[in-house]
């Protein structure tokens, strides 16, 4: 457990809370402007990232991901989901402990169709010097 961690400590962040919890992993919401419903699912031991989950780890995720899915169809009835994970400070994450996004995503938003890669894509991000 890393002490300055917000999820090894979620009473860190006042409004973060626990929706669903297995063996070995948490789900964590916060409340949300833009988009409602999203919240990432966290490994209870301190993980740096996801490539340092243990196999056991990534089955609850899994798992628990399955129960996510079901209470956020139940409750918000999404079109759709972005999931995935940000590994390293240069992919974005900012937290330095594992944590799969799960964002519900809806028919009716100003970037509905955008996935995930969609940013990743944009010819501005092309790297100096190659073609």
């Amino acid at each position: 457990m890393d002490p300055q961690c917000p999820f090894c400590n979620i009473h860190l962040i006042p409004q973060q809370r626990v929706v669903l919890s297995s063996e070995l992993c948490l789900f964590l919401q916060m409340p949300q402007e833009v988009l409602a419903g999203s919240g990432v699912i966290v490994p209870k031991a301190h993980r740096e990232t996801l490539f340092d989950l243990t196999p056991e780890e990534w089955q609850d995720t899994y798992a628990l991901l399955q129960k996510v899915k079901a209470l956020l169809d139940d409750q918000l009835a999404p079109d759709g989901y972005n999931v995935g994970w940000n590994s390293g400070k240069v992919a974005g994450q900012h937290i330095a402990h594992a944590h799969l996004h799960v964002i519900p995503r809806f028919a009716d938003e100003p970037y509905a169709g955008k996935g995930i890669r969609h940013w990743l894509k944009q010819p501005e991000n092309r790297r100096p010097g190659l073609c």
